[in-house]
């Protein structure tokens, strides 16, 4: 489950190092005055590398490194020494992370724990012992290193996760996904959603489902819809005891096509959950009503009838996907 801290949205700044300049010297030893120019280059900036680390769900570390700069190359020395490189700056950011320009162009799709280049450092200028030539031998000038380049960038987090659940609050989704899962999220009867993100990893027979429950839609859960996008599946639950189950699947259904309906193009599943509050007459009229495209699953968290049916068929529609 995710802490308290979980932020997927920020601006930062970042920064590549500059190039060092280049050296202006002449060989200089005894008894030998007029050396040839020996002036090394300057080493080249540190790169702004971006990261995917697995082991982080939150971009909330950012908070305390809105700036981020990485080292400049040192200048060059005599004796055609190169200066030092910069050391790279290395951001970790969490699996599933776009990062985009203000303009919100899309620079790079953070989707596994390679190191992304996002700015290169600047080139070190080149010393007076490379400038010479035929017709100058002996420059007394060298380069500048050329100067790093960055700017403001966006960082956004979609969740990587195989399954999406989606619903309203109180609908079920905090006790499936605890039922399905190793998460511990905090289940009670609010009137509110959950503010954050939960996620869980059903492990059945050779698979490990990650499965992430979506705060409710209504109030503030729209705004969490970005992590919905990377899902294979999308679970939609409805309580057994709502008044109208099929009107509470349409506007799921058309907030999500609003948000995006290429979203829709995914695999779906419907479960009606508190099973246990239904009796068998009611059960009939719900199925009626149930859009016949659509499989669904009748789940008790009190007496587990359906879990295992739910996970087979999860299981089945992951690896057909």
């Amino acid at each position: 489950m995710l802490k308290n801290n979980f932020l997927d949205f920020i601006k930062i700044y970042c920064m590549s190092g500059d190039g060092g300049s280049g050296a202006v010297h002449f060989y200089r030893k005894k008894f030998f005055y007029k050396g040839g120019p020996d002036g090394g280059n300057g080493g080249i900036g540190g790169n702004i590398i971006i990261k995917g680390n697995p082991q982080i769900d939150t971009l909330i570390h950012f908070k305390k490194k809105i700036y981020n700069k990485a080292m400049n190359g040192s200048s060059g020395n005599k004796n055609n020494m190169t200066g030092s490189n910069g050391k790279d700056l290395i951001l970790d950011v969490p699996l599933g992370t776009v990062i985009k320009d203000e303009q919100g162009k899309i620079l790079l799709e953070i989707i596994n724990n390679k190191e992304n280049i996002l700015f290169k450092g600047g080139k070190g200028g080149l010393g007076n012992g490379n400038l010479k030539n035929s017709i100058n031998k002996t420059p007394n000038y060298a380069q500048k290193g050329i100067l790093g380049v960055g700017g403001w960038i966006i960082l956004e987090l979609k969740i990587l996760a195989d399954i999406g659940l989606i619903g309203y609050p109180n609908s079920g989704k905090s006790t499936l996904l605890s039922l399905l899962t190793n998460a511990k999220p905090k289940i009670s009867n609010y009137i509110f959603t959950t503010l954050i993100p939960n996620i869980g990893v059903l492990y059945y027979i050779d698979s490990n489902i990650k499965i992430v429950d979506i705060p409710g839609l209504r109030c503030i859960g729209n705004r969490f819809l970005r992590h919905v996008e990377r899902n294979k599946i999308l679970i939609f639950i409805i309580p057994a005891d709502t008044n109208d189950h099929n009107n509470e699947y349409k506007i799921l259904f058309n907030e999500l096509k609003f948000y995006n309906k290429k979203i829709l193009e995914k695999k779906k599943i419907l479960v009606i959950s508190k099973y246990d509050k239904i009796n068998n007459n009611l059960k009939k009229s719900i199925i009626k009503n149930i859009p016949k495209d659509l499989p669904y699953i009748f789940v008790s968290s009190i007496t587990k009838e359906g879990l295992k049916e739910l996970k087979n068929q999860l299981y089945i529609m992951i690896n057909e996907s």
